[in-house]
């Protein structure tokens, strides 16, 4: 039987701590109240979607600025400008559909309800690119010189983009103890807890890279200093913060060999590219055919071979992707024009 005293402090410690969880609890709380959307008037807006507008306007800008300063033709920007706004759109909404393809194929009706907020703003500016890739084919500067002044543009836009997510709730971390965690009272963040603000690490990075970009693009003599240093960032960045994201996504399951055959891949690639001028007709045809049977057959029999797997994002695996091809393509861009 306890001492009266003894019960009294033990129920004063107990209340002092639940006291203190509590405080703590509403410090954390207060420091992660989210303002995902909010009326004028009659009118109810998005968070997301003013920081996605935002970010749109901003880097069009910048990108014409840059553009501009680089000397290059704005013919083809006037010519087909609506091929450029709808492939944004269109790639801005496909890889969000990808992205969050489990809704979709539950609701298939919902791909057809473009304000539900399924967006990406990388998807967008991939559009573009595969248009500026097709506009500049018979045009004097190469795609390499727009890719250029395309991404110091992207990643300033996807600053904005990744503040607006943080906002909305969407693509949120993982659950933490570090003091700055965030928590979220929102019904599609499946954690009560304080998680990561992934998106503010995102959003910081990219408008630290923009600034980089700028320096880089002051400093470079040749073309595609820019593309490379920032995908070979972004990339790596986008790696690494993908371990603290918490929501769904697409798992990608690797083995070493994998990533060992994918380096392979683009190098015989590259290799491909410079030699393919210097070679006859039936020297592709060889060429080709080893590549495919190689690259091919190993795919048939990845299935057979028993080899550790560990789990990735699809980002990652995009990300390890997006490396090997911007090294080659820079590579052998400068192999073929050595005045650029």
């Amino acid at each position: 039987m306890p001492h009266p005293k003894e019960a009294h402090t033990a129920n004063h410690a107990s209340y002092a701590n639940n006291a203190s969880a509590a405080k703590q609890a509403s410090i954390c709380y207060a420091t992660s109240a989210m303002f995902e959307a909010f009326t004028i008037g009659p009118f109810f807006l998005w968070t997301r979607l003013i920081f996605l507008l935002i970010g749109i306007w901003l880097s069009t800008e910048f990108f014409l600025r840059l553009a501009q300063s680089a000397n290059l033709s704005f013919s083809h920007l006037r010519e087909r400008a609506w091929h450029y706004i709808l492939a944004f759109f269109f790639g801005g909404r496909f890889v969000a559909v990808i992205a969050n393809y489990r809704a979709y194929v539950k609701d298939p009706l919902r791909l057809f309800i473009v304000w539900d907020g399924g967006f990406s703003y990388l998807g967008g500016a991939i559009g573009i690119g595969c248009v500026l890739y097709l506009a500049t084919r018979k045009q004097r500067a190469t795609f390499l010189q727009w890719l250029d002044v395309l991404l110091p543009a992207a990643c300033f836009g996807l600053s904005f983009d990744w503040l607006g997510k943080f906002f909305a709730g969407q693509a949120y971390g993982k659950p933490t103890d570090v003091f700055w965690g965030f928590t979220y009272d929102a019904m599609g963040v499946r954690y009560v807890v304080p998680i990561h603000p992934v998106q503010l690490y995102y959003a910081l990075t990219f408008f630290l890279l923009t600034f980089l970009l700028l320096i880089i693009r002051k400093k470079s003599k040749r073309a595609g200093a820019e593309t490379l240093f920032g995908i070979v960032v972004a990339a790596l960045v986008t790696f690494f913060f993908e371990y603290y994201r918490g929501d769904f996504s697409i798992p990608v399951f690797a083995t070493q060999l994998d990533f060992v055959v994918l380096v392979c891949m683009f190098l015989s690639l590259g290799v491909f590219a410079a030699v393919e001028l210097s070679l006859s007709q039936k020297s592709l045809v060889v060429y080709q055919s080893v590549l495919l049977a190689t690259f091919g057959g190993y795919l048939l029999m990845r299935s057979w071979l028993s080899f550790p797997t560990f789990e990735l994002r699809f980002s990652q695996f995009l990300s390890v992707l997006a490396i090997l091809a911007a090294i080659v393509y820079v590579v052998v861009h400068r192999r073929k024009y050595p005045h650029l």
